[in-house]
């Protein structure tokens, strides 16, 4: 995996720019072995090089010439089930909370877990998110409805080829790649009943474990209630001490074995660690409520902290348009929105529905990165069927937070926040596409955000200050 000099840089930490490569090591030939790790060794070197990392360096005050690369072999946290290879867990542990709830504070912290291999977390699929001082408190599993909508429903894994396999080395590379499989095939493997619950259909209750028959939830109750792995503790330990050594925020990325043979302790690998990007604004601006009709977006949920007010143009996904079948269109027409404004140095504030970067493209617009790296104000609007939750755990995420882009969670069907979609559909776009349009105005909008109450409101072209009720 890669190590760079600027992936842990303080202010401005890289994630998931470069690649990372998985090695079965398993080849009767240990030639063969050698030949594949010299050859992943040089992949991650020449990953620097790559266009997407071209690109990010692109709105970012460093320069390509300034990386230093460096390579890690690290051993993987899990077990052998069959031909899958893949820990009982795996997780990101943030020290800062960007959308506390309930009795969470922003300081307590976040995690975000899944069954399987860290990809499913990374890449913003459905996974289980809790406070490690709170982990009984879980926002997305307010009501049953809520768990089967948000429960994860399949799991990542590597699919390990024999030792004998007649692998070319290009081969071998692709060959083991990290694939999704379902639940059943975890509960085949003994491993799903660590971290899962049963739907009953006959009394529409979750009851905890796997000894009944329904629909199996990945709901990490029998870790979070029954405590059967002091999971929250191990967390809370390591990023207060994390915080306490690098002197900043910081997030880890780990993963645990359960499936350890009888008398072998269980374990808790701790992958790596980097400084999490916080807001350096200082100021702790003052937002007086309003629902005035100068208010395009206004919002209790908001990342970032600060003022901005040069900002003349928007990329909105047309509310009216919008198509969940259609959402990998969609971002297509995001990312050529982005590059005509990016190749003009045109900053914009982005609006949508679903989540962003979502890997599930039901959930959300699967855009990556580059394809709304231009914008510096991003709107994420509930569905409207489906209220959208927040996604904290993917590098889509980390990157936001590294750029100090201003995010919005809104969801005006629910009455969480407020988004004028009337206004927007009125305005005359300058360029509109099948499902997306960008629109320019004269004046530019005012954007205030107050990070310490995660309060935000984005006002019209024109406005000034905020107007009262």
């Amino acid at each position: 995996r890669s190590s760079s000099l600027l992936e842990d840089s303080q202010y401005q930490p890289l994630a998931g720019v470069y690649e990372t490569y998985m090695l079965p090591n398993n080849h009767v030939d240990l030639e063969v072995r050698l030949r594949q790790l010299v050859a992943a060794v040089k992949k991650v070197y020449a990953s620097t090089f790559f266009t997407y990392a071209k690109n990010y360096f692109k709105v970012t005050p460093y320069r390509l010439e300034e990386e230093k690369m460096g390579v890690i072999i690290q051993k993987m946290v899990g077990r052998h089930h069959g031909p899958r290879f893949y820990p009982d867990i795996g997780g990101v542990s943030r020290s800062y909370n960007f959308y506390p709830a309930g009795p969470m504070r922003p300081e307590d912290g976040i995690a975000s877990v899944a069954l399987g291999l860290g990809r499913t977390v990374v890449d913003g699929e459905a996974t289980l998110a809790f406070s490690p001082r709170h982990p009984q408190h879980l926002a997305q599993q307010g009501s049953v409805d809520d768990m089967l909508a948000n429960s994860q429903r399949q799991f990542v894994a590597l699919e390990v080829p024999p030792p004998d396999a007649p692998l070319e080395l290009a081969d071998s590379l692709a060959e083991l790649a990290e694939r999704h499989f379902p639940l059943a095939s975890a509960e085949e493997d003994g491993t799903l009943s660590a971290v899962a619950s049963t739907y009953s259909p006959e009394d529409q209750a979750i009851h905890d474990g796997t000894s009944r028959q329904g629909l199996r939830l990945v709901t990490f109750a029998p870790i979070l209630k029954q405590l059967t792995f002091p999971l929250p503790q191990i967390l809370d330990r390591l990023t207060e001490m994390g915080r306490w050594g690098m002197n900043t925020e910081i997030e880890i990325e780990f993963a645990v074995d359960l499936s350890t043979p009888a008398g072998q302790p269980r374990e808790f690998g701790f992958v790596q660690m980097r400084p999490l990007a916080m807001s350096r604004e200082q100021q702790e601006l003052e937002i007086d409520e309003t629902w005035s009709n100068e208010v395009l977006c206004s919002s209790n949920r908001v990342l970032g902290n600060g003022k901005l007010a040069h900002i003349t143009d928007v990329v909105a996904v047309s509310y009216e348009r919008f198509d969940r079948a259609r959402t990998a269109e969609v971002a297509r027409e995001i990312a050529t929105l982005n590059a005509e404004l990016q190749a003009r140095a045109i900053p914009y504030i982005l609006v949508g529905l679903g989540r962003w970067g979502s890997a599930d493209p039901w959930l959300g617009i699967p855009v990556t990165w580059d394809y709304i790296s231009a914008a510096r104000v991003i709107v994420e609007a509930g569905l409207k069927d489906m209220t959208v939750t927040p996604s904290q755990g993917s590098h889509f995420f980390q990157n936001l937070t590294s750029f100090r882009v201003g995010y919005f969670t809104v969801n005006p069907e629910a009455g969480d926040g407020r988004l004028d979609w009337e206004w927007l559909e009125r305005q005359e776009a300058v360029r509109e596409l099948s499902y997306v349009r960008h629109l320019h105005f004269e004046q530019p909008f005012l954007v205030k955000i107050d990070g310490k109450h995660q309060r935000g409101v984005i006002l019209k072209p024109g406005a000034t200050t905020l107007p009262q009720r």
